[in-house]
């Protein structure tokens, strides 16, 4: 791989202007035909094979005319102080505003609030529960557009009118804090680099296959229902790597200038060392995030199949499309001319880099330096023991959006539960009385001391399938309704003893309860995957058993104590009104699995370009604390600088106003800053100073099975200067002959 890479790097370098025509045709070409199509986004989760799914796919195929799958929304309307919706002008204008809906696009029905119960027993707030023909991707602009005109007309007439349910979509708020990101990203590699050119081309092809990702996302979902979060999620991972893959490669470039290489073997000697680096590095992100899809839930393929085409992106353009630039700035970016007086003088010798200087504190403590980090970690860790999942909702909106009103005007003048209806599904296909069964049902739902209300049974027309409404006492993502839908689904056994009937829940409470459920189970396996996963493949590229039985180590404990963090702000409170979090709850479901999977992959980055250059050096014959002082000294300040912009480009994502985006932005800068800075740059060395020569050791049966991957591009460098001596000596013997 180091050989074509190298190949590839002197060819982009070479042919740069066709290069970079044909990464700009790519980029007129996906742009165009972005911005001439609509796309179609979805927040709804489904997942297969759950009692919640069965339920409603019984639904939809008995009762049809009520389109179960199809998105709904609540509308709220409340009286002015002092009135009431049940006396006067106040009911006309919510009858009238009820008309209304029902002529609305796409509408199917719509539950007048005076003939279906849901005026308050004050009289001063009522909704209409409005079904959809079609589902929540499906829901027109026009259709939303009429719901902001009906709630137009109510607040004209003196009426508080807000909306929320899956098919209204809460406008995302643009924010600049991912620009502060980026320009935290841009004085990094300034500092790092002290060149504004050498500083400006990792930016430049990262904001460059960031924008093609995106525009790519955007077209795609023009013919695919994606989640709305997934183009987010892939600017998010894709500008980081992005970034941080171009970095190594530039910055092995000017190494190799600096060496008195010309600019297009040292592009290609970039190319075939760092370049093998970064294509191992992405593989292992994209490996683990495309697994996601395996787990069946919709989002999660969405943004882990985006996110991992944002990788697959970022990759291909710092192996062509970087050389290419490379070969535009030329030797300049070489020479540095912003640089402190303190880099001068270690670039001079005559000052030790701080890595360095670090490195051999930690090889003199390694017990002390290995113990207070661990222990540290598992410290963080510990708010993980109480991790709660549940899904988002209305009650998770943006404080102040129409959501949000809607979610706290329910739960003020109807009770918590209200948000949260439970669909009761009565299977009586296989029972000698489908009636005395769905009596029997309402009754025991009524029995349970979670249940605010329970409605009579709704047959379809061959009667033998039942619908009860049964709306829990508490709010849809606590623990009391979800130890509700359990209790009702352990109670179906009794039913069906008794009747021959099937009880089954469903509805969006219990979807997001089983979604969660299903993620909550799938997360101990899928972390095994991942972790197996990285002792394969690191095992190829370092050739030793130890070392990455001691990178899944450090992994898990990145993992934890990113866990610990998350649960801390998000479910617990803490600091939340310093980083902007307005509503405490469960932690998303998503997340935790998501972020095994990102931190795999970018743990495996720093991984692999600081313990690549300690291999190199131990095979080179320098002893294992030598080699450890080795890889922190040409190492340690790009992989610092990597991480600092992955810090910097994740946090600018916690003041989103999305609580997936925000948790993730979180969790994603604190799973780096644990992994880059305390799991490689500290736990790593110490182990490496108490293992010695065992962390290199390899069976020698292992050594024959496993194939070289050469992922530091060692057999390349050999066979140039072996070329380079040929070369030498076969001009010399013309000469000699002469």
């Amino acid at each position: 791989m180091a050989t074509f890479l190298y190949r590839l790097g002197r060819f982009s370098f070479r042919r740069r202007r066709l290069v970079l025509a044909l990464w700009i045709a790519v980029l007129a070409v996906v742009g165009i035909g972005a911005m001439g199509v609509s796309s179609k986004t979805t927040d709804t989760f489904s997942i297969p094979g759950t009692q919640s799914q069965r339920a409603l796919d019984l639904l939809n195929e008995e009762f049809a005319q009520a389109s179960a799958d199809g998105a709904t929304a609540r509308v709220v309307f409340e009286a002015p102080e002092g009135r009431k919706l049940t006396s006067g002008a106040q009911k006309a204008e919510v009858k009238a505003l009820v008309a209304y809906l029902g002529k609305a696009h796409q509408v199917k029905t719509v539950a007048d609030p005076y003939t279906g119960g849901t005026v308050s027993e004050d009289g001063t707030i009522g909704y209409a529960q409005v079904t959809y023909a079609v589902g929540d991707s499906d829901v027109s602009d026009r259709a939303r557009a009429d719901l902001e005109d009906i709630a137009a007309q109510g607040e004209r007439a003196g009426l508080a009118v807000s909306m929320g349910g899956s098919a209204v979509v809460e406008q995302a708020h643009q924010s600049t804090t991912e620009l502060i990101g980026i320009l935290i990203a841009a004085v990094v590699l300034v500092i790092t680099f002290g060149s504004l050119v050498a500083a400006g081309l990792p930016l430049l092809t990262a904001l460059f296959g960031v924008g093609l990702a995106v525009l790519s996302i955007t077209l795609a979902s023009s013919v695919v229902d994606l989640s709305s979060n997934t183009s987010t999620l892939a600017l998010m991972l894709g500008l980081a790597v992005a970034i941080d893959y171009a970095l190594f490669i530039v910055s092995r470039y000017r190494g190799e200038l600096k060496e008195g290489r010309t600019p297009e073997e040292a592009a290609g000697r970039a190319l075939g060392t760092a370049g093998s680096a970064v294509v191992f590095a992405g593989l292992t992100v994209v490996i683990a995030l495309a697994g996601l899809s395996v787990i069946g839930i919709k989002i999660l393929t969405d943004i882990g199949l985006g996110a991992a085409f944002a990788v697959v992106v970022a990759v291909v353009v710092a192996l062509t499309l970087l050389p290419a630039i490379l070969g535009f700035a030329g030797p300049r970016i070489a020479t540095g001319k912003l640089t402190s007086r303190r880099m001068r003088a270690v670039e001079r010798g005559e000052r030790e880099p701080m890595g360095v200087r670090w490195s051999r504190f930690v090889l003199r403590h390694p017990v002390k330096v290995l113990v207070t980090s661990v222990a540290g970690l598992l410290l963080l860790a510990t708010p993980a023991l109480s991790l709660e999942l549940g899904m988002p909702g209305d009650e998770s909106a943006t404080p102040g959006s129409t959501q949000r009103i809607a979610y706290d005007t329910i739960a003020d003048g109807f009770g918590p539960g209200y948000n949260g209806p439970l669909s009761v599904v009565v299977d009586a296909r296989g029972s000698a009385d489908p009636k005395a069964a769905a009596d029997e049902a309402v009754a025991l739902l009524g029995s349970l001391p979670d249940v605010a209300s329970v409605s009579p049974a709704t047959f379809n027309q061959a009667g033998d399938v039942a619908l009860i409404r049964a709306v829990p006492a508490s709010a849809p993502s606590s623990e009391k309704t979800v130890g509700l839908v359990s209790d009702i689904r352990d109670r179906s056994g009794d039913l069906r003893d008794d009747t021959g009937a099937e009880l089954m829940v469903t509805g969006p409470t219990a979807l997001n309860i089983d979604i969660s459920d299903k993620l909550s189970d799938a997360l101990v396996p899928y972390l095994c995957v991942v972790v197996g996963l990285a002792l394969i493949l690191l095992m190829l590229v370092f050739r030793s058993v130890l070392i990455p039985l001691k990178a899944a180590a450090g992994f898990l404990l990145s993992i934890l104590a990113t866990l610990g963090v998350v649960v801390a702000v998000f479910q617990k409170g803490w600091f939340a009104g310093v980083l902007g979090v307005e509503q405490t709850g469960p932690v998303v479901s998503i997340l935790p699995i998501f972020m095994i999977g990102v931190v795999f992959g970018l743990a495996m980055d720093y991984q692999v370009f600081l313990v690549t250059r300690m291999r190199e050096e131990y095979v080179h014959g320098a002893e294992p604390k030598e080699a450890v002082v080795a890889g922190f000294r040409h190492g340690a300040r790009v992989v610092t600088a990597a991480a600092v912009i992955m810090i910097a480009v994740f946090s600018g994502f916690i003041f989103s106003d999305t609580a997936i985006i925000k948790s993730m932005g979180l969790g994603l800068a604190a799973a780096v800053l644990f992994d880059a800075f305390v799991v490689r740059m500290t736990i790593v060395p110490a182990v490496m100073a108490l293992l010695g020569h065992r962390a290199w050791a390899l069976p020698s049966r292992l050594d024959r099975l496993l194939p070289d991957m050469d992922v530091e591009g060692e057999k390349l460098r050999l066979l140039l200067d072996e070329s380079s001596r040929g070369a030498t000596e076969s001009e010399r013997v013309p000469i000699g002959k002469g």
